[in-house]
């Protein structure tokens, strides 16, 4: 067959659909979602001439394979793993070309979480609320994939980047996150508030797109009872009745009722997400004068 379509052959543990979101909706109740290493996704899509919005696949831990129906020019990046083409050793952080019916192999992460495999085209399912992502928790785009799953391409904007490969940042051995005040900073003792910056603190096996999970000290609260539901952004470092912060990622909830004691600076999440469980996380205050 010759039509521009990829055929998902292993989807491996979780498999989506990602692009930059949908952000401007939080109004209605619905998260930004999108590709979380933003930085990873936009760097394979030049790879392979898409346009930087360019929908692409994200994978966690175990990586993915697909089957294009024609020839098209994919490239892979993000976490570090293995790539073959038609069982032969492939390059990973560079244009390859994988023709019809071959098979595209992505293994399994051998540093970081998430690998990005862009196509010439992107992935070309129907958008929702002018996004091609998959939203874990609302439900919006599709469904994270299945083997068997059949994707449309688009038409290729351009050709591949005039490059073999491109240097691409190594996950964190220690994932270093700037932080300013929350708005709910007073609900903590002054300790905690210390605490949070100046203590030992890892990356729990719990997190997943909506959050990044710690494990670490508790947070001591100065204010007893819960809040009524407010608004959350992306970095919002809420913290839970266990006391342990939970970073708010792409598929974050739009409100919640845990107070949120800081606010990660948004240049330090693509780290987030490639940060496996156990790493080391240091939350460091950029307090404004």
């Amino acid at each position: 067959m010759t039509d521009r379509a990829l055929v998902v052959v292993r989807a491996g543990a979780l498999t989506t659909v990602q692009d930059r979101g949908r952000p401007g909706y939080a109004h209605l109740g619905v998260p930004r979602s999108g590709a979380l290493d933003p930085l990873a996704a936009a760097l394979v899509n030049r790879l392979v001439g898409n346009a930087p919005d360019a929908a692409v696949l994200e994978t966690t831990l175990n990586g993915c394979a697909v089957c294009p129906r024609s020839t098209v020019t994919a490239a892979v990046g993000g976490a570090p793993c293995a790539v073959t083409v038609g069982g032969r050793p492939a390059a990973w952080g560079g244009p390859v070309v994988v023709r019809a019916g071959e098979l595209l192999e992505v293994g399994p992460a051998v540093a970081g979480v998430r690998a990005y495999v862009a196509v010439s085209g992107g992935v070309a399912v129907e958008p929702v609320l002018g996004s091609r992502a998959t939203d874990l928790l609302s439900g919006l785009g599709p469904a994270p994939l299945t083997d068997g799953t059949v994707l449309p391409l688009g038409t290729p904007a351009g050709p591949p980047a005039r490059v073999d490969a491109v240097p691409q940042p190594r996950p964190p051995a220690e994932l270093v996150l700037r932080v300013t005040p929350g708005p709910r900073e007073d609900w903590f003792t002054g300790r905690a508030v210390r605490d949070l910056t100046t203590r030992a603190y890892r990356v729990s096996s719990a997190s997943n797109r909506i959050g990044l999970r710690t494990e670490g000290p508790a947070l001591e609260r100065a204010r007893p009872g819960e809040l009524p539901s407010e608004g959350m952004v992306l970095g919002a470092v809420q913290v839970p009745p266990d006391g342990r912060p939970v970073v708010f990622l792409a598929d974050h909830p739009t409100t919640g009722g845990y107070p949120v004691i800081a606010v990660v600076r948004t240049a330090d999440l693509p780290a987030a997400a490639q940060a496996v469980p156990g790493t080391p996380v240091r939350f460091v205050s950029v307090r404004r004068r």
